[in-house]
């Protein structure tokens, strides 16, 4: 019996708006640790939308964690390496779910990313598992579904809240506030930790829609994800 598949979802946008500072996915732990959870049970293909080598936030380096730094050292090619995103239209089949990791970099592309859209939509109406983690919920604020609703159109989702945001200095430099906009499109059922930075996951439409809330929450979304792949699928939000 084959290993299921997972396509890992990377951000293109490396400039954190008029800031001049860099931006990009986040390495610790929004990619390492879900990583850490799945590969050995699954087969990842890792993707971003302009392919080849996708932009590290530098500030995500945490060489003080052990799986992260770890990964840093070994794991490289991961990134450098993508496919192009384009290249997985029409094959949601093909997989069992689809991720996207963390880090300021899905507010600037992935947000509005038709082609990401068409791929999330198809990956879901295929049966299959999308999930996010911290600001990679962005991918998913504007995906609708073929009879136009928003995927998460009257179901509980999560993504790095407002309050959160602010706490980082960064509200100013964001095209949108993501708490704000997945509530919207969600129909108010935006849920969060009861303080901010606290672990927070949301598993919504029976088990195949599975975001995070920030940093803390990537290690339950890998899980989450393993679970669902491998165990019941069964709504807890």
């Amino acid at each position: 019996m084959s290993q299921p598949k997972v396509l890992f979802v990377l951000t293109s946008h490396s400039k954190l708006g008029d800031t001049g500072k860099p931006t990009g996915w986040y390495l610790h732990p929004e990619f390492a640790h879900p990583y850490d959870v799945l590969a050995p049970h699954t087969r990842i293909t890792i993707a971003s939308p302009a392919g080849g080598e996708a932009p590290l936030d530098p500030s995500s380096i945490d060489k003080t964690d052990k799986s992260s730094a770890a990964f840093l050292e070994n794991k490289e090619a991961l990134w450098k390496q993508t496919e192009k995103l384009s290249s997985f239209v029409g094959r949601a089949q093909e997989f069992d779910a689809i991720f996207y990791v963390g880090g300021h970099g899905p507010m600037f592309d992935l947000a509005e990313d038709e082609t990401s859209h068409k791929i999330i939509r198809e990956f879901y109406e295929a049966g299959r598992i999308v999930a996010a983690v911290c600001h990679g919920p962005a991918a998913l604020v504007n995906a609708k579904l073929s009879d136009g609703s928003y995927l998460i159109g009257n179901s509980a989702v999560t993504g790095f809240s407002n309050d959160e945001e602010d706490a980082v200095g960064l509200a100013s430099a964001m095209p949108f506030h993501l708490e704000t906009e997945l509530d919207k499109n969600s129909g108010g059922h935006f849920q969060k930790a009861k303080e901010p930075w606290g672990e927070k996951v949301v598993i919504a439409k029976g088990g195949r829609l599975i975001t995070g809330q920030n940093p803390a929450s990537a290690k339950a979304v890998g899980e989450a994800i393993y679970e669902a792949i491998f165990g019941e699928l069964v709504s807890k939000n």
